[in-house]
């Protein structure tokens, strides 16, 4: 069924065309990405379908009593609201009675002898079983928990930005909205988080529309990818891998015409210049394709292919050694006793939580004094490059070409050609016309690649990036991944991007907490593997041991001789059947999923095969736990 429609929408600012005459029909249970580079209007297309912008002509139709709930990028938010008040701002009768349960909660715990909140907490947990609402509490707590958010009374004044977006993004994902719209929801979020988000997603019923730059989320989660490109709108069907297929089909013919336009474009500029003999309408129409001619091909031209030409300084054998490094704040421990040594061309990443201390670990490396105790040895031949994790600040009165002329008016490339600022924008994607637009019209995507371009130009050896792929576009972090591939220097990166991770490292240092840092030899993937291993062998020496304490302890040989757990006789049939059924089920799934994996067209067909495989997804689940419960229940009733 269908929730909302667009319809023939355009929209632009000043002279820059975002879209025009796009069209979009989206569906219940479709989970959509949206791609597109940055300033393509990603964002201002999410904003006009929630009606927070208005289109310059089309409509935006939503079925009546369909609800959206919406995630901005960055979400205003009342700092005298506690997280739970935040949580449950709507007005429903239920709402408004858990948070005022909430509410006197937490006034009982600083006041639990106040007879006035004994019965007021009397009268709402009444309410609250009238209304039947504890689930709903549970929910909320459950999701906030797995966002990292565990303080629920705390301000949201005292909360970092990357939190405060969590609360709304829990606030989104609670509200049962019909469509859930998404701007950017992993920025800034741990891999931990970052895996609860993906299955909760996969999981979820409600349709999506996403706009994210994490590449392996939206092949986790999204069915349908829709592409902003020259100001159309372009729809994929199926994952994002199956997109890159098909992209790479299309820009392959794209090309192929491209360079038959320009022949054509050729040959008849030499006719033009040659001389049009006479006006006849012959002559005329030829001219007037030429001008059509002229125009396509600018057109192809002016949203560029990002390229990085950026040179290097020559980088000595000694790069950074670290010895003994301590670093606390208060009793919060990030670093305790770390060493290590980072040599030429390694590609080292950094990952664990959020506010553990990665970031630390750079500034650390930049500025050494800011260490309790230990050592940074830099290398006489290194040259930094940090691209930081927010916003360099800007002047917004700038214009592009003058933010870039302040770091070098002309540059030296890998292969030793001189390019001025203004060929280097070009390459970073920013055509002439929009090299003379002052920093404040940029989107924030635009203005980070142009922080980028500025590290780059400054010929680093040692590139330091914290969180480099927030709010890039997807074009950019491939052109700036095969950069780093390429790149002769070393190259430290502070990511949650598994994607990015993967591409770009060779080995890891893990935070893990309370200071310790482990170093891992692999890439991301790599190291997901190993820590499930690590996890599952854990699992089985903890029941070998509670089996070995169990043949140990003669009273819990006692208690089993006294009570056996038998099954019923429901249970016994059940338990003869069940394991035929596992692997009915299996089979099963695994069809579907093949035939997913075929279907390319019929998106209608997909939507059912997809809907069917998370229906047999939960049913095998919840069969295997049952399988578990009895076998484990057979095994006791035989002892």
């Amino acid at each position: 069924m269908n929730i909302l429609t667009i319809s023939e929408l355009s929209k632009s600012y000043n002279e820059k065309v975002l879209f025009k005459n796009i069209s979009l029909a989206i569906n219940e249970g479709e989970k959509i990405g949206l791609l597109g580079s940055n300033g393509s209007g990603k964002s201002t297309l999410l904003k006009i379908i929630k009606g927070l912008v208005a289109g310059d002509q089309g409509s935006v139709t939503i079925v009546k009593n369909k609800r959206i709930a919406f995630l901005s990028q960055n979400p205003d938010f009342n700092k005298n609201l506690s997280v739970i008040d935040q949580i449950f701002q709507g007005e429903t009768p239920v709402m408004q009675v858990v948070k005022n349960y909430e509410n006197i909660v937490q006034a009982l715990e600083d006041q639990p002898n106040n007879e006035r909140l004994q019965e007021k907490f009397l009268e709402l947990t009444n309410q609250m079983d009238r209304l039947d609402a504890w689930e709903i509490e549970s929910q909320v707590k459950t999701v906030l928990t797995k966002l990292g958010i565990h303080n629920f009374h705390q301000k949201m004044n005292a909360l970092s930005g990357g939190l405060r977006k969590r609360v709304f993004l829990a606030q989104s994902l609670l509200t049962h909205a019909d469509l859930l719209i998404l701007d950017e929801p992993t920025n800034h979020m741990d891999n931990e988080v970052i895996s609860w988000l993906e299955r909760y997603l996969v999981n979820n019923k409600q349709a999506l529309l996403m706009v994210t730059h994490d590449r392996y989320f939206l092949d986790r989660v999204v069915n349908k990818i829709v592409e902003i490109d020259h100001n159309n709108l372009y729809t994929f069907n199926g994952h994002y891998s199956n997109y890159l297929e098909k992209k790479s089909e299309i820009e392959a013919r794209r090309d192929a015409l491209a360079e038959k336009r320009q022949n054509l474009y050729k040959s008849e500029l030499k006719w033009i210049r040659a001389g049009v003999q006479g006006r006849g309408t012959k002559q005329k129409a030829r001219v007037d394709r030429f001008d059509s001619l002229e125009e396509r091909i600018s057109d192809e031209g002016s949203k560029g292919n990002l390229t990085i030409e950026v040179g290097y300084t020559r980088l000595g054998k000694k790069v950074i050694h670290i010895d003994n490094l301590y670093k606390s704040y208060d009793d919060l421990k990030l670093i305790k006793n770390f060493s290590t040594i980072i040599s030429n061309q390694e590609r080292i990443g950094i990952i664990g939580a959020n506010a553990i201390g990665k970031s630390t670990l750079l500034k650390i490396i930049l500025n050494p004094e800011l260490a309790d105790r230990g050592t940074v040895d830099i290398g006489s031949t290194v040259k930094f490059g940090y691209f930081s994790q927010g916003f360099e600040k800007m002047d917004d009165d700038l214009r592009v070409i003058e933010y870039i002329k302040n770091v070098a008016e002309y540059v030296e490339t890998k292969d030793g050609r001189q390019i001025s600022a203004g060929e280097m924008l070009e390459n970073f994607m920013f055509p002439s016309d929009l090299q003379w637009s002052l920093i404040e019209k940029l989107s924030g995507g635009e203005k980070r690649r142009l922080y980028l371009l500025k590290t780059l130009m400054l010929s680093p050896n040692v590139l330091m990036l914290d969180e480099p792929t927030n709010d890039l576009d997807i074009d950019t972090l491939n052109i700036l991944e095969d950069y780093l591939k390429h790149f002769k220097g070393t190259v430290i990166s502070v990511s949650h991007d598994r994607y990015f991770l993967d591409k770009t490292c060779q080995q890891l240092l893990c935070f893990q907490g309370e200071g310790k840092i482990f170093k891992y030899v692999g890439n991301y993937s790599d190291y997901e593997t190993y820590m499930e291993e690590r996890a599952l062998e854990k699992r089985i020496n903890q029941e070998d041991e509670k089996k070995t304490n169990k043949k140990t302890d003669p009273h819990a040989n006692q208690n089993k001789k006294n009570k056996k757990i038998k099954l019923t006789y429901h249970e016994k049939k059940e338990f003869i059947t069940i394991e035929a059924d596992l692997i009915a089920l299996e089979e099963k799934l695994d069809s579907v999923i093949n035939a997913i994996s075929h279907q390319t067209s019929d998106f209608v067909k997909l939507q059912t095969l997809t809907d069917e495989k998370n229906t047999l997804e939960e049913e095998l689940l919840l069969k295997m736990e049952r399988f578990e419960y009895l076998n484990e229940k057979e095994e006791k009733s035989r002892t």
